[in-house]
């Protein structure tokens, strides 16, 4: 991703519920004093914790947020503080091999709409594997999969603030339309300040790109470069559905500016509850985590299956780093956004230009007497929680059968879904459980 950020709290951070601002500076507090977080809405600025506990180091997810070389810590579901570092290298703030990369005479050709009335459907995607192999044996060699993967995968170079700074990442062709998926926090700085976005694919030919839509809840967006049409075979996705545990994976992409790397590992755990954010964007992502070797500049890039496929975007580490002005590197826990979740979020953004997430207007502590659920400590008026008869103090165990966790878990799972649909909480009132239905609503983010 692109940066790292600093968190702090010794107390369990929050996030508000949907529609709801949190300052950045302070979490909110239900009566007890204790932060709350939001049941998905937009969330507050995640605040770090106290050092990371000897026997478990992790980060999580990526963040969406724009630029910053800081670290951000978050929590995963299993209760541990995790520093998280957002993978896309910041130009003019990093030095070393970021610094190197050039963002002189980058320039902006206009917007492009790029939407797509059809959405996915109506562009020419690849689904078939590319590298052949038995499937129980996970398919060919890494060096069938680098062969395959590579020429799919690009570099992307976003200008910011006049030139003065700039952020690169990783991506990879979605169809033979120029469209290419990456990560929100590659290109949002970019996006903000009407700042240049280059695309350069592994012969080193430089494409101009315009973001067609981004969401910094799921850290996905969706460029088009239209010179880059039919110039490059798109990558072909699969599914992560289909993945298990201990499955063979390849990350392809430019950490540190290194373009066309190939690291690989095998998937370390499937449905990783992670958010990581900032002042201005956080997200929520329900991971595919991996030991394959991932560094800033990874960020957008693919994780693919050893039968070529995109299951996955990478876009966070999890890193030991404590300096706030570092970047922290790999140490074999990596995250990568679910390529389902990608291509539900390309399909709205293709379609409309925007994204959007469901939310149910509640707010719940993220911190806390974790393992044991998500007690909300505030019902919005007039939400879809308080029409479906959710209370202050009642604990989610369970989302559709699912067991929860804490806070950052329930979110995690209500944004699995989407918009519209109806899902079951299992509630604990009053010593009691009851299952409570909720129909949930959305916003555009």
């Amino acid at each position: 991703m692109s940066e790292q950020r600093p968190d702090q709290p010794d107390d369990p951070s929050t996030a508000p519920a949907a529609g709801s601002w949190v300052s950045p500076s302070r979490p909110p507090a239900d009566a007890s004093g204790e932060p709350s977080a939001p049941a998905p809405g937009r969330a507050p600025w995640q605040y770090q914790p106290p050092p990371p506990l000897p026997a478990y180091q992790p980060q999580p997810a990526a963040a969406p947020v724009s630029a910053s070389s800081q670290p951000v810590r978050a929590r995963l579901g299993v209760g541990s503080w995790l520093g998280i570092c957002a993978l896309a290298l910041l130009l003019g703030v990093v030095g070393g091999v970021a610094g190197t990369l050039a963002v002189d005479g980058l320039r902006d050709d206009g917007p492009v709409s790029g939407t797509v009335g059809g959405g996915l459907a109506g562009v020419d995607t690849i689904t078939e594997p590319p590298v052949r192999g038995n499937v129980k044996q996970q398919g060919g060699s890494i060096s069938a999969v680098a062969s395959a993967v590579l020429p799919s995968t690009v570099q992307i170079i976003a200008e910011y603030d006049g030139q003065a700074r700039g952020a690169t990442g990783s991506g990879f062709v979605l169809d033979k339309q120029g469209h290419v998926i990456t990560n929100n926090h590659v290109v949002a700085e970019a996006a903000s300040d009407d700042g240049p976005i280059e695309i350069v694919t592994q012969d080193g030919k430089r494409y101009d790109a315009t973001v067609v839509g981004r969401s910094s809840v799921y850290d996905v967006a969706v460029l088009i470069a239209k010179d880059l049409a039919g110039q490059v075979q798109p990558a072909s996705l699969g599914s992560s559905a289909n993945l298990a545990v201990g499955d063979g994976v390849v990350a392809i992409g430019s950490p540190l500016g290194l373009t066309a790397t190939v690291t690989s590992g095998i998937v370390s755990a499937l449905g990783r509850p992670v958010t990581t954010g900032g002042q201005d964007d956080e997200s929520y992502i329900n991971a595919v985590q991996t030991d394959a070797a991932i560094n800033p500049g990874n960020s957008g890039g693919p994780l693919v299956n050893l039968r070529g496929q995109v299951v996955g975007v990478n876009s966070a580490i999890a890193t030991t780093g404590g300096s706030l002005g570092g970047e922290g590197g790999n140490i074999g826990v990596g995250f990568a956004i679910p390529v389902e979740q990608v291509k539900i979020t390309a399909d709205q953004i293709l379609r409309t230009g925007e994204a959007r997430y469901p939310v149910i207007g509640a707010q719940v502590r993220t911190g806390g007497g974790e393992g044991d659920g998500a007690q909300i400590v505030k019902v919005n008026d007039g939400s879809a929680a308080q029409e479906a008869g959710l209370e202050k103090g009642d604990r989610v165990i369970t989302v559709d059968g699912t067991r929860v966790t804490d806070g950052i878990s329930l979110i995690v799972s209500i944004r699995s879904h989407q918009p519209g649909e109806t899902v079951t909480f299992g509630v604990v009132r009053d010593g009691e459980q009851v299952d409570v239905d909720v129909d949930l609503e959305s916003e555009v983010g």
